[in-house]
């Protein structure tokens, strides 16, 4: 009996925080010639605050989860955390690539990195912002974009301190339509323990403008740099820069 395969796979390794439920999601723009190879961080008992983020971006942390990843060589390495990688600014975004580099990554992106690389490719300059998070994280965000020119024209949290990946389609549904101003270019949906892949299509048709997620931007980002086509089909972003394979 002669058998072929298993089919060859690429790897990009992603760290996500340790409460993170949503590994299916990542999935879901994953090819099938791309494996995940995920870790997570240490777990640290406090809620979802600026705390937390300070936490699960320290760097030693970020650092061994890269040095966990590199055994079945990764391409990239993702840090898929929203706060994390804005909870110290621009700044402390940069430093967290560095020190996935630094750790062996070939190449490295971060979830606040990929948004704002993301709007520069839309060309977009003012984005509402739909959160699950507490007030003093979702205003550390818009300071984080302010770095990067980018306007937060208008925000709506959950004030959500636990347990986040519960958060159903109609309630994600429910922020961005109230979130969204006329004098804003793009919607962004923020957290990457929020699942958005289903409803990223539909919102855009009844809002007529760019629907930004999370998880979006990180494996369409760490995709990017394998020059690989993220699996989506209407999706504003991944249709109009031509790497949507639905």
């Amino acid at each position: 009996m002669e058998v072929s395969g298993p089919r060859a796979q690429r790897g990009v390794g992603v760290i996500v925080p340790y409460d993170t439920a949503l590994d299916r999601e990542l999935w879901r723009w994953t090819p099938e010639d791309v494996s995940l190879l995920i870790t997570r961080t240490p777990f640290v008992p406090v809620p979802v605050t600026m705390e937390q983020a300070n936490r699960v971006s320290e760097e030693a942390a970020v650092y061994n989860a890269t040095r966990d990843l590199l055994t079945p060589q990764p391409e990239v390495v993702a840090y898929a955390c929203t706060s994390g990688s804005f909870v110290r600014g621009a700044q402390g975004e940069r430093e967290l690539v560095d020190v996935m580099l630094q750790a062996g990554a070939p190449t490295a992106v971060t979830t606040s990195g990929a948004l704002v690389e993301a709007v520069r490719e839309l060309g977009v300059g003012r984005i509402a912002v739909a959160s699950p998070y507490v007030e003093s994280v979702t205003e550390r965000l818009r300071l984080f974009l302010a770095e990067h020119g980018i306007e937060v024209v208008a925000s709506v949290g959950l004030g959500l301190l636990e347990q986040i990946w519960r958060v159903p389609y109609s309630q994600v549904v429910e922020i961005v339509r109230a979130v969204d101003r006329p004098e804003a270019d793009a919607v962004f949906v923020t957290c990457t323990n929020v699942a958005t892949y289903d409803i990223i299509g539909p919102l855009e048709r009844l809002l007529g403008k760019p629907v930004l997620t999370a998880n979006q931007v990180t494996m369409w980002a760490a995709l990017r740099r394998m020059g690989v086509s993220a699996v989506a089909g209407e999706q504003w972003l991944l249709r109009s820069f031509g790497i949507s394979a639905a």
